[in-house]
């Protein structure tokens, strides 16, 4: 037989080989989904900060998430090295908005009491959800950082299993989306449920909110913590959510009460209320049935719902016991294109808004403020706890985390990681108890890093971040502290004296929760 026969038969078995090894093993969902070809992703991926010097694409221009950032989520997530060599390849003389964080010059030293090699990563929230209003079920989270809401349905069950795990792992909660709670969800993480337009999960037969299926899912499912009405959110808000068909499987379609292979479509607004008083009513009926804290997410347009809030609120016999504020930059597993580029305000500038609103009526001390809206990366969540944030929701960072690689084809139902997706093909290349664990790690490696910032600024933790230890840098050589730019007062964005009181005794004697 001839050389060449050999050597395409031993190409032949080496092949098939990597083909078995790929199919088999469950650290890498590329691969087991696209098996051989999956390894060039990584080969481009190891050697692209030397291509970059040649192409156009740099560490800093992919969106919505640059390639910095997925790195450093990947990295955090699979415990590897995070550091960057050579310093910084921003330019930040020349970008406009650029944040900075001015450290103290006398700075915080971690504590000591850790054991050696793991990761100080203890970040308990600064207030108690639902205790301004004395729920019965008033509890202060663990972790300032948590799961931001999506549904399965937009996510496959791999994902959403993984995303709970995980959360179960970190010490923090998953937000269920408002598609419902599901068997996906009931993996030992604690849960905000969600309930948004199309009430699924808690709906009539013609699509209305029935207070006793409200009530049975409380009570069957012990890890429900606290209750989310979902107004809007910021990637399309005023339009509803949507659900495309090809994702609307008969498993899908019987957990909402929906047909199955059409549009799943939820209502722009909600039929249960109409206004700030209706909408307190409901938040207060909910909370009677519940005993839990119950909150609202939405995305910011026009502000006259949180001047109405803040003056029925002003009363004190009605009120949320948290706000969410999504920014239009947040994400979507489907949306057009022009509310996802031209409505709702992105964070920063959505969330002083209502922020002032509320203190300039003296009632930031009675709510849970949390943003969501790309807050997964250190530098923005700081900001967003300097501007008087209590907590950070993150979704897409946390699908990253699990293997999201940015593929932006959440809307057709071919996610290549089996993330966004229904396919059982694709989704096979998910393991969610491997993923569960980049999850878990991801999350802690985030408290980590905010804890390191804020300790660079003096203080223990980022809630006590003011708004006067972060810059915002203009492409003209200029600067201007976040307070001066958004408008701040002096003592605004830091929880009350009570609060601080007590999140200093938590920090000093350990974790625990209230």
């Amino acid at each position: 037989m001839d050389w060449w026969v050999w050597a395409l038969l031993g190409v032949a078995v080496l092949l098939a080989a990597v083909v078995v090894h790929d199919l088999t093993q469950r650290r890498h969902a590329i691969l087991r989904n696209f098996p051989v070809v999956g390894h060039l992703r990584y080969l481009l991926e190891a050697i692209g900060p030397e291509l970059r010097q040649y192409i156009v694409t740099d560490n800093d221009s992919d969106k919505p998430f640059s390639r910095d950032h997925r790195r450093w989520v990947y990295a955090t997530a699979k415990r590897t090295d995070p550091y960057y060599g050579f310093g910084t390849d921003n330019d930040l003389e020349g970008s406009n908005h650029y944040v900075i964080v001015k450290q103290a010059a006398f700075p915080l030293d971690a504590p000591r009491s850790a054991p050696p090699g793991d990761r100080d990563d203890r970040l308990p929230m600064a207030k108690v959800l639902g205790g301004a209003r004395g729920r019965r079920d008033a509890w202060r989270p663990n972790s300032a950082v948590n799961v931001s809401s999506m549904s399965y349905g937009s996510l496959s069950g791999r994902a959403v299993e993984s995303l709970n795990r995980g959360a179960a792992l970190a010490g923090c909660w998953q937000g269920t989306g408002e598609g419902g709670i599901t068997p996906h969800h009931r993996h030992g993480g604690d849960l905000v449920w969600q309930i948004g337009t199309g009430y699924f999960g808690c709906r009539d037969a013609a699509g209305r909110f029935d207070p006793a299926r409200f009530r049975a899912v409380v009570e069957a499912e012990p890890t429900i913590r606290a209750i989310e009405v979902k107004l809007s959110q910021g990637a399309k808000p005023g339009i509803g959510g949507l659900l495309p068909a090809a994702k609307v499987t008969p498993e899908i379609a019987a957990l909402r009460g929906v047909p199955v292979g059409v549009d799943c479509v939820s209502p722009a607004a909600h039929s249960a209320f109409g206004d700030a008083d209706s909408l307190l009513d409901f938040v207060e009926s909910l909370a009677e049935m519940s005993g839990k804290p119950v909150g609202i997410k939405t995305a910011v347009g026009d502000d006259a719902l949180f001047r109405d809030l803040a003056r029925l609120m002003a009363h004190g016999d009605r009120g949320i016991d948290f706000l969410v504020v999504d920014g239009g930059e947040g994400g979507t597993g489907a949306g057009p294109l022009v509310f996802t580029d031209h409505v709702a305000l992105p964070f920063k500038v959505g969330f002083a808004r209502v922020y002032r609103v509320f203190a300039e009526a003296g009632l930031t001390d009675r709510v849970v403020f949390l943003g969501s809206g790309k807050l997964g990366l250190p530098g923005a969540a700081l900001l967003a706890f300097a501007l008087g944030c209590d907590g950070v929701n993150v979704g897409r960072e946390a699908m990253l985390s699990i293997g999201c690689i940015q593929a932006q084809r959440c809307h057709t139902d071919r996610c290549p990681t089996g993330v966004a997706t229904q396919s059982r093909r694709l989704q096979r290349g998910l393991d969610p108890t491997d993923k569960s664990v980049r999850c878990a790690n991801y999350l802690s490696a985030l408290r980590h890093e905010l804890l390191r910032l804020s300790r660079a600024c003096g203080v223990a933790h980022p809630a006590l971040v003011t708004t006067e230890q972060v810059e915002i840098l203009d492409d003209r050589f200029g600067s201007e502290s976040a307070r001066s730019v958004f408008g701040y007062d002096a003592d605004w964005g830091r929880p009350g004296p009570t609060d601080v009181a007590a999140l200093g005794r938590l920090l000093d004697d350990g974790p625990g929760s209230n």
